[in-house]
């Protein structure tokens, strides 16, 4: 076999590169190669713990055998390999191996599963925040009216006021996280302003909470230091295992000649069994056929989005023909934003564009009626009123006075800017946003922002992004959110109200 020399080496950096307590002896492999059923619980032991590791579940070694298999199986599903030998093999993990050894080599190749665990198992000595600046599919007010609500029995029905109090009790955790984060992040603020200048890399500037728990305790730095020649080693073996790997894939190519060899001496025998087996393969994944609606749902949503964008250009042709004037329009809007990244996002434009407007129109009424009983606006304040003798007049303006005038315009606003920002990113191309953990650097007042989240640490400027643009971000994706809650919540009152009709001498009082 080519590289046979080499092999040994290649499986030995591949064990070496696995966490400590998710690792293989090289000679497991060799046995499930050859299907013995010795490797079988070793291998199902490896995935199930691998696995955990990449959801970020919880584990422990002791689990029972027939718990880890049905969560492999679940999960192999879930990553897409749908492999029906690996959902037929029994549940006391008595044979298998080889079956076992592919879907591992298919998580290797296809999820880049050594380079995820070394990324989410890596010795975190700075600062880090989870920053997502990924744009989320909001327009999905349409699914909640296209699906059909599941059917549920009278053993099934559960106390409105047992949901409310569970609501109340989530909202409540809810604000005590966000209190608690919100004081953590105080003291991290606390901790990079007072260790200014005091970090050995001039970039950083300050220093992280683990490095002030060592300068606090300083016989810590043992485990620490233990911690980091262990990495160090997964490291090595890592870059060791990416120059054999190759030598790897020879070896599992001779693997899939052989389950070729003997798939071809068994098909005959076990064609017929084959057909009743496949359907158990949703046995382990309750979730399997849920997830094959939604799939032909969206098939069919793209198919009628195809119909309506060919109806859109359709019209557009047309409309192109007539009207030499907006000819000219579309051709200024079109060197300003690409067609593609507008074509699908033309509902939301529209909706953006009716929201925006009705605001605009509000606050003009309102900035009309105002200066009918402003006295001056040009020289005195927007709160100088002149009280008119008209009793409503005068209960207007006295309402005016209690409530901040100011305060109201100024947020109005600032929702009107976030949806103008919000509807030219929808027509903008697609910018590379910054997701997953990132290093809080403190920056000067001298600098172009005070925190920017910034991927690695090194001798060069490493790409970073400012916590305002993310504070702006997450606002834009705040004011969508806001728009879809009230669509739907309106569509939930029109169904109520279309309920309450059906009733006789039933009155319902809208929340």
């Amino acid at each position: 076999m080519p590289g046979g020399r080499a092999l040994p080496g290649a499986v030995g950096a591949l064990c070496r590169a696995m966490p400590p307590r998710a690792r293989l002896v090289p000679e497991a492999l060799r046995r499930a190669k050859l299907d013995r059923p010795q490797a079988t619980l070793d291998f199902w032991r490896l995935l199930y713990a691998l696995l955990k590791q990449i959801h970020g579940g919880k584990w422990s070694e002791a689990d029972a055998i027939d718990t880890q298999i049905r969560f492999v199986k679940s999960a192999l599903w879930y990553q897409g390999y749908g492999r029906p030998e690996l959902h037929r093999l029994p549940s006391d993990g008595s044979a298998g191996s080889r079956e076992l050894l592919l879907a591992f080599s298919w998580l290797l190749h296809r999820i880049s599963l050594l380079e995820r665990l070394l990324a989410r198992n890596r010795v975190r000595t700075g600062d880090e925040t989870s920053v997502c600046m990924c744009e989320d599919d909001l327009s999905q007010s349409e699914q909640g009216t296209t699906e059909i609500a599941p059917e549920y029995g009278p053993e099934d029905r559960v106390d409105v006021r047992y949901l409310q109090w569970l609501n109340g009790r989530l909202r409540f955790q809810w604000r005590s996280l966000h209190a608690q984060h919100q004081e953590q992040c105080k003291l991290l603020h606390q901790i990079h302003l007072l260790t200014s200048g005091s970090h050995v890399d001039q970039i950083l500037g300050h220093l992280s909470v683990t490095e002030m728990d060592l300068i606090r305790q300083p016989e810590n730095y043992k485990q620490l230091v233990q911690l980091l020649e262990l990495e160090t080693m997964q490291l090595e073996a890592f870059l060791e295992w990416k120059q054999l790997e190759p030598v790897y894939w020879q070896w599992m190519e001779t693997v899939l000649d052989n389950m070729a060899e003997e798939g071809n001496m068994c098909k005959p025998q076990d064609a017929h069994k084959e057909k009743s087996s496949l359907p158990k393969v949703t046995s382990c994944c309750p979730w399997a056929d849920s997830l094959t609606g939604q799939i032909n749902k969206l098939s069919r949503d793209l198919m009628a989005l195809r119909d309506q964008l060919h109806e859109l250009v359709t019209h557009r042709k047309s409309a192109w023909e007539e009207k030499p004037a907006e000819r000219r329009r579309l051709i200024s809007l079109q060197r300003q934003f690409p067609a593609g990244p507008c074509e699908p996002v033309l509902p939301r434009v529209r909706g953006l564009g009716k929201e925006v407007t009705s605001e605009v129109l509000e606050l003009g009424d309102e900035a009309k009626s105002l200066g009918a009983h402003v006295k001056d606006g040009r020289e005195g304040s927007p709160r100088a009123l002149v009280v008119p003798s008209n009793e409503a007049v005068k209960a207007r303006a006295e309402d005016l006075q209690r409530e901040d005038f100011p305060a109201t315009v100024r947020k109005i606003q600032e929702a009107v800017e976030l949806k103008l920002l919000d509807l030219s990113n929808l027509c903008a191309p697609k910018k590379n946003k910054v997701h997953g953990l990132c290093r809080l650097v403190y920056r000067s007042k001298h600098s172009a922002s005070k925190i920017s989240f910034s991927r690695s640490v090194s001798k060069e400027p490493a790409p970073a992004v400012s916590a305002t643009e993310v504070i702006r971000e997450l606002q834009m994706r705040e004011a969508s959110l806001q728009r879809e809650l009230k669509q739907l919540r309106e569509e939930c009152r029109q169904r109520l109200d279309e309920i309450a009709e059906g009733l006789d001498g039933v009155i319902c009082i809208s929340p």
